[in-house]
């Protein structure tokens, strides 16, 4: 099957690496070290491959090296499939950030064609306890990795949507003012419930069946006021938004709700134990699932996952990328936590020095 991995990752004054060279192959790759070294920086910096503003969510200005704050820059050359991108993204100060893929200027959109990442990290880990927006931004991840132009349909909505707000928050009444925003709400409101209900069937069958140590989750997407169609939806409920000053309907009111099938126990009533593992499962779920859409595994961030487990769910879990081919990048505060992988991976040390994250081999 090919490959979808970096073969190199550069990263210049961002965050707290000054300069990091970084050449790696296909394999997994075990980053260990101490916390607050930088091991989370490189997994950020790779995550800036694909559409989005990352794992962490941060503003650009944010992602620049202090007390210098000169700017960032990211490069990485990117296999996927047969084909081979040399990918550059940075920002300067107080500049917006810019995408250049083959040496062309693109948007950020564009990457979502060419990288498939996937991702969990720590602060995920209350996922099911609290709120929605939180669950709807977990599952337009899992949507984007499958439909590329879901990002598209989510900007056009969010856009329209704020312009809409707007005209509330003033206290608007004339109708031909939120004709056209409405119809464009509406228009990318279906886009996005179809696509989540796409991406909800493709994780459910990956489930079904699959040779893995990690419990499957059944999955429901629920909206506050299910209209199946928007456009008189929203006009008919301006009323009421005008008096909450906001849209209160679409699928932006969209909430994941979670089960674990096994037990038939809602997530947010499993134990911290059991909703990791609920977590795990999906990601790798996921995965499978666009190893057999694309022929080409995703890549894999997992941020301090091994210490939440014990050594036989760890030593499942490395088995299981492995066997699915996919290039993870994980992090752990110690080397012996990836000893089940043995040279089925390659090894990163990062150390903090002078106030710079050093990152060598092994």
């Amino acid at each position: 099957m090919p490959t979808q991995a970096l073969t190199s990752l550069t990263l210049s004054h961002f965050r707290s690496h000054r300069l990091a060279q970084i050449d790696t192959d296909p394999r997994p790759v075990a980053i260990s070290g101490p916390n607050g070294a930088g091991k989370t920086n490189i997994l950020e910096a790779v995550s800036l491959l694909s559409p989005g503003r990352g794992l962490r969510r941060a503003a650009p200005a944010d992602l620049s090296r202090r007390p210098e704050a000169l700017g960032w820059r990211i490069g990485a050359t990117l296999r996927s499939g047969h084909q081979t991108h040399e990918i550059d993204t940075r920002a300067e100060p107080g500049e917006p950030r810019q995408l250049r893929i083959d040496g062309k200027t693109a948007p950020q959109t564009a990457l979502g064609r060419i990288a498939r990442i996937l991702w969990l990290v720590p602060s995920m880990d209350r996922l099911w306890i609290e709120g929605a927006e939180g669950r709807r931004r977990f599952l337009d991840r899992i949507t984007l990795s499958f439909e590329p132009l879901h990002a598209e349909a989510v900007l056009t909505y969010d856009k329209a949507m704020r312009e809409r707000n707007r005209l509330l928050k003033d206290m608007v009444r004339d109708p031909h003012w939120y004709t056209a925003l409405e119809t464009q709400m509406a228009e990318a409101g279906t886009r996005i419930r179809d696509n989540r209900a796409a991406a909800l069937t493709r994780l459910a069958a990956a489930q079904d069946g699959a040779d893995t140590v990690f419990p499957a989750a059944a999955l429901t997407l629920t909206e506050p006021e299910d209209a199946p169609d928007l456009t008189p939806a929203l006009a008919d409920n301006r009323p009421n938004d005008l008096r909450a000053g906001r849209t209160l309907l679409g699928p932006h009111r969209a909430d994941l709700d979670a089960t674990y099938t096994a037990k038939n126990v809602p997530a947010a009533q499993c134990s911290t134990g059991e909703q990791k593992a609920l977590l795990i499962s999906l990601i790798l779920s996921n995965a499978r699932a666009l190893a057999e859409d694309t022929r080409t595994p995703p890549m894999v961030l997992l941020d301090e996952v091994a210490a939440h487990l014990d050594p036989d769910r760890r030593a499942a879990l490395y088995d299981e990328i492995c066997a699915l081919g996919a290039q993870a990048w994980m992090t752990g505060t110690e080397r012996g936590l990836f000893d089940a992988l043995g040279d089925r991976a390659q090894y990163l040390s990062v150390t903090e020095e002078d106030g710079q994250s050093h990152v060598v081999p092994g």
